[in-house]
């Protein structure tokens, strides 16, 4: 084993599991890092205590004199941990997370400092705004932006830093982060479901939308990954030829975890419960090297947090076990790429779960209305929420037969789909009223423990699981905002649309639950075309859903547009969350960074090919051209012939798959400096999506083929059997 591809892979192999030791019992150590309400009461005085709780519950406005008391308790509490800086944490449109650090130090006026945070510095920043994507809300000379505290997700600590998370807005008052708009769509889908959950019951006064999130990953070798430049570049493999074995045994899933995982799990663990992360199941999925890490579902916008803040504990904690975490949604080809299950419900401050039926039929028509009213919603806005996952990354993933596809259907399994059939049956006009046991219902009672009364669909995108629905298409390196954002912000505008007809009839003289029983008959009927309980693969479902309605667009410039169409313009408007400015604005930003990420990746790829993979190729090809002259030199020319056949074919073959490479290399930098020169932000993304990122598969077909065929002491970069197999 003579090169650098071997050495690493060979200390890979001799590795051992780094033991961690458990600081004890869970829930011993859970939340140290948090300044959760435990910390508060402690170090708060009462009457400041219930004033941040008030703040945070029931958003009331927030005191100078009490955004003072906390920042001092804050403070206090910190350097007590060992922490000398704060900052405030954001999420810009990069789609990571943004951190300023400051120390508490001030000067004391007498030659030394003391250790200060006010509530002014508490409540508000102003980071420099212009280095920030804003899709040409900001110029780059306008540099002002202010970070804004969220009260509602408890400040943290990381290493010696208090994190306080905010939201992001620029100068001019635009948002400029993921928070700001999912806090608003949180409260647009309060207030709505609050209207309507008192057609049943008056007491309910928050609805609060709940998020638990199911991250898959896959761990590489830190070695090896360090001399795969597509990895460490992109985060994904350009090249490579799949492995005699993947995942087609199916030995991997839910299989023994290997030791070193294991270790590097258990301190996973450990470090996101300090931070009061409520990490739940971990277990191997379906590839090779592919695990998985889920959560105990939380409120919907500490939940995202969360999920960051995972993200960003694996990325740190694989490196002291000697991996590096891959987030990307698709890093190999040939084998199942990762998302981000988002397990999403609303529930009231009265302990009911809405999506979870009854014992009586007014709980189940309950359970009906806010079913119903999701598959409206996401019916009407059927190419904003496939809008709302889609990237550049995530494309590699939906479509393929592990992954959702791209046309936003929802499964709701045989129970819940027999109801809203017989639904749409239903007369309502038969409606019977009992008198305080309310109504019945001329269908089928849904029965009160009916989770197990179904199969699970694992090719819906958006499938009803129990009581929850599971938007299954976010990608594993996604932020969950955006997704919840759009989620909760359809759910809110369909829920008001709803009251509002209901309301009508109530005003016509029909009694309540026949005029919430007669518009549900008309939505259950209306929505149907996204209801789809079959294989989401099929070709015959393409065809169908092109005649339901449904959005099949694959392109992702494309998929973008549907954040200014009128009938999201008007959502997003309508619920006082974003202005049509701020939604053309975030789709440059979108448009900018897929092109960008193309562009990087097509970078990449060019390299590697004409600096790796053509000189090992061609060298190769000198050894057998070498080696055909020696036995032209050695031998008769009728056993010449015979013994140099296969080289001469080897020869040939290689330069084939040279001169493809070489051509097409070309090719795409022509391509690419031509898609340059376009100045629109769509046009330029869709060049990049039609004339460059779609010449990937064929220069890494020729690429591929030449791995099967150098000698595999030359080839340069580890292949998959390498990067798959080492644990």
């Amino acid at each position: 084993m003579s090169n650098l591809r071997f050495r690493i892979v060979e200390k890979a192999f001799e590795k051992k599991a780094i033991k961690v030791e458990s600081p004890g019992s869970p829930s011993e150590y859970y939340g140290s890092l948090v300044f959760n309400r435990e910390k508060m009461f402690r170090y708060m005085p009462q009457k400041a205590y219930k004033d941040l709780v008030n703040v945070i519950d029931r958003g009331a406005s927030l005191t100078v004199e009490t955004a003072n008391i906390v920042a001092e308790s804050m403070k206090k509490w910190a350097i007590e941990n060992g922490v000398t800086h704060y900052t405030h944490w954001f999420h810009p449109l990069t789609e990571g997370t943004a951190e300023k650090h400051d120390a508490f130090i001030e000067h004391d006026g007498k030659g030394g400092v003391v250790e200060e945070l006010s509530g002014k510095l508490l409540l508000q920043q102003e980071p420099d705004a212009s280095s920030f994507p804003s899709g040409g809300i900001r110029s780059t000379f306008e540099a002002r932006g202010y970070t804004a505290w969220d009260p509602s997700s408890p400040a943290f600590i990381v290493n010696d830093t208090l994190c306080i998370p905010t939201i992001f807005i620029s100068y001019t008052g635009e948002y400029l982060d993921y928070k700001a708009p999912l806090l608003k769509a949180l409260d647009a889908v309060d207030k709505a479901a609050v209207e309507v959950c008192k057609y049943f019951n008056p007491d309910v006064k928050k609805v609060h939308a709940y998020l638990g999130w199911e991250q898959e990953y896959f761990l590489v070798d830190e070695g090896l990954y360090a001399v795969r430049p597509d990895l460490v570049l992109t985060g994904r493999t350009l090249m490579g030829h799949e492995s005699s074995k993947n995942q087609q045994l199916e030995d991997h899933y839910f299989g023994a975890i290997p030791s070193r995982v294991m270790e590097f799990m258990k301190e996973l663990e450990i470090e996101g419960y300090k931070l009061g992360i409520p990490l739940k199941t971990r277990h191997n999925e379906c590839a090779p090297n592919q695990f998985e890490i889920a959560h105990i579902y939380e409120e919907c916008n500490l939940a995202s947090d969360h999920n960051l803040l995972t993200m960003a504990l694996m990325r740190k904690v694989s490196r002291k076990h000697g991996f590096r975490v891959l987030l990307h949604e698709k890093p190999f080809a040939g084998i199942s790429g990762s998302g981000k299950h988002n397990n999403w419900s609303l529930g009231t401050d009265t302990g009911i779960g809405l999506y979870s039926p009854g014992k009586t039929p007014e709980e189940n028509l309950r359970f009906l209305t806010f079913v119903i009213n999701t598959l409206m919603a996401v019916y009407r806005h059927n190419g904003l929420l496939k809008a709302s996952i889609a990237s550049a990354t995530n494309a590699h993933r939906l479509g393929a037969n592990e992954a959702p596809p791209t046309i936003i259907s929802s499964f709701l399994g045989k129970t819940v789909s027999e109801v809203l059939d017989s639904l749409e049956k239903t007369k309502v006009s038969k409606l019977s009223i009992e008198g305080k046991h309310g109504f019945k219902m001329s269908i089928p009672r849904i029965p009160e423990l009916f989770i197990d009364n179904t199969d699970r669909n694992r090719t819906s995108p958006f499938a009803f699981t129990g009581n929850r629905f599971e938007f299954r298409a976010v990608g594993s390196s996604a932020n969950c905002s955006p997704g919840m954002m759009v989620l909760n912000a359809a759910v809110a505008e369909q829920l008001v649309i709803f009251k509002k007809e209901v309301d009508a009839l109530i005003e016509k003289g029909k009694e309540k639950f026949e005029a919430i029983l007669e518009v549900l008959k008309k939505y259950a009927t209306e929505c149907k075309p996204v209801r789809f309980e079959g294989n989401n693969y099929s070709e015959e479902w393409l065809e169908e859903a092109g005649k339901r309605g449904l959005d099949r667009e694959t392109s992702v410039p494309l998929i973008f547009d549907s954040y200014l169409k009128k009938s999201t313009i008007h959502l997003f408007d309508s619920l006082g969350i974003m202005s049509e400015k701020e939604l053309e604005a975030r789709n440059e930003v979108k448009w900018d960074t897929y092109t960008k990420k193309v562009q990087i990746e097509a970078r990449v790829l060019g390299d590697l090919a004409l600096n790796h993979i053509i000189p090992v190729a061609t060298r190769y090809q000198s050894l057998l051209i070498d080696n055909v002259a020696k036995l032209k030199e050695l031998f008769d020319t009728e056993t010449y012939k015979e013994l140099a056949k296969v080289n001469l074919s080897l020869i040939e073959e290689i330069a084939t798959h040279v001169v493809a490479i070489k051509r097409l290399v070309d090719e795409m930098v022509d391509n690419r400096k031509a898609s340059n020169k376009i100045t629109h932000e769509r046009e330029k993304a869709i060049a990049y999506h039609d004339r460059i990122a779609s010449m990937f598969d064929t220069i890494r077909y020729h690429i591929d083929k030449l791995e099967l065929i150098v000698d595999n002491e030359m080839w340069p970069l580890p292949k998959y059997r390498e990067l798959l197999f080492i644990h």
